[in-house]
């Protein structure tokens, strides 16, 4: 099976190196303006992996397309409509099963990634999303991890998780699309809620954290049609520890830059979530302290020290049956 990465990013040349790994013939897209794209045709390395040299590496949309009988997308989240818009315009693009291997919500919309690449390339695409706890700095020494795929179509998702599993990626199917997406999504939030609390040394409130994020999170999934219970599994509470602790976390890592009043310059793709969550919290009437205390912070409202308080300091209520 011939897969396509679209993509030349981290957790991209993750997947063009993984599926060469596990024997799959791979080859990995990118725009051909993106000095990413460059680097990576250049020396077939970045600051991750080196890819094999079987992988081909392009920026021909539509060669990467032919090629591929599953295309695995792994971008930036905000970027994903415009590709979309592009893949529609290829001729057999279609009828290919689509991945996404990617964690967000568009930020204008508040809508998940499938919803977006639904609108854009139409209901009969096969699609599917893969999600989990991993980086690939730990994936390439050989450190193995769970994660999941999971689908509207249950059959598709099913196929996909056993075509890519192996000893180092064991994965899991699902069945509750909107629970995997939100809870991906919003994991990101959280992590930068625990890069602040590192910031501010505050670290063992990680625990509460955790438990606290989980439920709120959990309530937003139930609104939005999801199953409380995906929330506790990998997509969102089993991802935790490579998102609240791991030294490798790029919402983690901005968080902390925040508290300490650094720049950072990689993506953490929980910014953006922020916004949307804050949309659909609005939208389902819910209250989301953590994620609204994030909102706060990256707006630049109020000092950190004073929302954490206002979080620990709120009505005392039932742990299970309120916020």
């Amino acid at each position: 099976m011939n897969v396509t990465v679209l993509g030349c990013g981290r957790w991209a040349s993750f997947q063009a190196w993984y599926a060469d790994k596990i024997g799959m013939p791979a080859m990995i897209w990118g725009l051909a303006e993106s000095e990413i794209t460059k680097a990576l045709i250049a020396t077939r390395r970045n600051d991750y992996l080196e890819l094999p040299a079987d992988v081909e590496i392009t920026d021909d949309l539509e060669k990467a397309i032919n090629f591929a009988d599953v295309i695995i997308i792994a971008i930036e989240s905000q970027q994903l409509r415009v590709l979309c818009r592009d893949l529609v315009r290829i001729k057999g693009c279609l009828h290919k099963p689509v991945l996404l291997c990617m964690k967000g919500l568009e930020k204008d919309s508040g809508l998940r990634l499938t919803q977006v690449a639904r609108q854009e390339m139409g209901d009969s695409v096969p699609l599917a999303v893969w999600v989990g706890p991993g980086h690939p700095q730990d994936f390439v020494r050989g450190v193995p991890s769970c994660m999941i795929i999971d689908s509207d179509n249950s059959g598709l998702a099913r196929k996909l998780a056993e075509d890519f599993t192996s000893p180092l990626i064991r994965l899991y199917y699902g069945n509750d699309l909107i629970g995997a997406e939100v809870g991906a999504a919003t994991k990101n939030i959280i992590g930068i809620a625990a890069g602040m609390l590192d910031g501010l040394d505050y670290s063992p409130l990680k625990g509460a954290l955790m438990a606290r994020g989980a439920r709120e999170i959990s309530r937003l999934v139930v609104a939005m049609g999801g199953q409380e219970i995906t929330v506790y599994g990998l997509c969102h509470l089993g991802d935790y520890e490579a998102t609240l602790f791991s030294p490798h976390s790029h919402n983690r890592a901005f968080g902390l830059s925040l508290i300490s009043g650094k720049p950072y310059d990689k993506l953490a793709e929980g910014v953006h979530s922020t916004d949307s969550v804050m949309r659909l919290s609005e939208k389902y009437s819910l209250e989301l302290p953590i994620c609204a205390g994030v909102s706060t912070m990256l707006s630049s409202k109020a000092e950190a020290k004073d929302m954490l308080i206002k979080l620990f300091t709120r009505d005392i209520k039932n742990e299970f049956l309120r916020l």
